[in-house]
């Protein structure tokens, strides 16, 4: 990140400027850690007083994941208030630990000329990043209001699609000259690698830009001053500008690597792509993940300061279309209704034989999906994971089908204890071929596997279970 020594009157505004009265009054929920209680403890207090000195005072004596915690649990209109009374050296610190939508939340909520200065004080990845989340108009108008430097470091980035390593690479970087000696390239990098984003890797590239290689610092601090850098560099690992940024990221992380370059179509450096950006961009692959393999789209911002509506929002349609595929389920057994009459017993082993089939799908999904995120398997390997799958499954059923064909002979007749042995095996089987398949479908269609992972799977293996039940009932019972 670029040093913070630039002015940031906009953070730090004069009390004077805000009133004791835009400060909401309301209780505050406390935090699990004791430190953190008293943090907030304390400034519930000063906030009830109006004692906004005190506010100040407090605030700049806990460090910066401190207070994005505290901040996390305000409102808005108390988060720019609060914000306003921090240093700008730690606000910025603070700025950048938010999450992407809190940001423009709280740009939104600080006054319309602190908010100009601030987006030029902030680094330019950081700041197209704010631009897909602010209000169109109001993303233009801070546009033009970047300086003509701010502005051509930051319109490179937003020409390239959302999620491509373009929209997160930085523009500030030293690149280095193939024919400059060691001693000469230190001295540029102590000129120009104030601004940069990174020293630790320095791309080496010709006259038009090309990617030659890349040297470390380390390199140039223990080599000889009057050796040349072309001796010094390495292959370089580039990624493309329009490249997935999950898959270059994961690729970074896996690798080891500070930082890589970012090349165009035709190999020119346009930015570099480090390590702490790739770690935020898994953060929130893997939180996607999570959220939609539980029936729902990700909040986007913690979840004490999201409303209540947005959470509903983030819930409704995953629970739409979850119930609308689960009348599959009641047309089943309303065909096999007769069936049900006859024996009423088989409906003591719905809820286990639906609930088994559903765990067995989830489980082969989640692995599927994360063996695709981790680059482990590929859609051509579709044939291979679906005999695995059959094989996993079927082992599993058999170890199920043998359990409950004990203790449902034991308790309700041996003819019972075989139709749920039976049902199990078949079950378990093709619950998890259908759970390694959908993942590698929605790859194939370039969708996302998480979205047909674990809730329609679940469904979709209680109507299949269903009918395996009452087929294999129907035959070994004589209904």
């Amino acid at each position: 990140m670029r040093p913070r020594a630039a002015s940031l009157a906009c953070i730090r505004a004069d009390v004077a400027h805000v009133h004791p009265a835009d400060i909401g009054m309301r209780d505050h929920a406390p935090m699990e850690d004791s430190s953190d209680d008293d943090l907030v403890d304390t400034v519930t207090v000063h906030l009830r007083e109006h004692d906004l000195a005190q506010v100040r005072a407090v605030m700049a004596r806990h460090d910066a994941s401190d207070l994005v915690r505290l901040l996390e649990r305000e409102d808005g209109r108390d988060r720019a208030v609060m914000y306003r009374l921090l240093e700008r050296q730690k606000a910025l610190e603070v700025f950048e630990l938010l999450d992407a939508g809190m940001r423009a939340e709280l740009l939104q909520g600080l006054r319309t000329e602190d908010v100009a200065r601030f987006f030029e004080e902030i680094d330019p990845d950081d700041r197209a990043q704010l631009v897909d989340e602010l209000p169109a108009g109001v993303a233009q108008k801070l546009m033009r209001g970047l300086s003509p430097r701010e502005r051509e470091l930051t319109a490179p980035m937003l020409g390239y699609p959302k999620g491509s390593v373009g929209r997160h690479m930085s523009t500030e970087y030293v690149r280095l000259m193939p024919h400059l000696t060691t001693g000469d390239a230190l001295s540029h990098v102590r000129h120009r690698g104030g601004d940069a984003e990174t020293v630790y890797m320095l791309p080496v590239t010709d006259r038009e830009r090309h990617v030659l290689g890349v040297v470390g610092l380390r390199q140039l601090v223990l080599g000889r001053p009057d050796s040349e850098i072309g001796a010094a560099m390495v292959e370089p690992r580039v990624v493309a500008a329009t490249d997935d940024a999950e898959t270059a990221a994961r690729d970074v992380v896996e690798a080891g690597l500070l930082a890589v370059p970012v090349a165009d179509g035709e190999g020119r450096l346009v930015g570099v792509f480090t390590v702490d950006d790739a770690t935020r961009i898994l953060e929130d692959a893997e939180d996607r993940t999570a959220a939609r393999q539980g029936a729902a789209e990700p909040l986007g911002r913690p979840y004490l300061t999201t409303s209540v509506f947005g959470i509903v929002r983030a819930r409704v349609v995953w629970l739409l279309v979850l119930a609308v595929s689960a009348l599959l389920t009641v047309q089943v057994l309303g065909f096999f209704e007769g069936t049900l009459e006859e024996v009423t017993t088989l409906a003591l082993f719905i809820p286990l034989l639906t609930g088994t089939a559903g765990n067995a799908g989830s489980q082969a999904a989640t692995t599927v999906t994360r063996a695709l995120a981790l680059g482990e398997v590929t859609k051509r390997d579709w044939l291979v994971v679906m005999w695995r799958e059959v094989r996993v499954g079927s082992i599993l059923g058999g170890l199920l089908g043998l359990l409950g064909f004990a203790v449902g002979g034991l308790v309700f007749g041996w003819a019972l204890g075989g139709v749920i042995g039976i049902t199990l095996i078949a079950i378990c089987t093709i619950a998890a071929v259908v759970g390694g398949a959908m993942p590698m479908l929605a790859r194939a269609v370039g969708a996302d596997p998480a979205v047909f992972s674990t809730p329609f799977i679940a469904t979709f293996c209680d109507a299949t279970s269903l009918i395996i039940y009452f087929v294999v009932a129907t035959w070994i019972l004589q209904l």
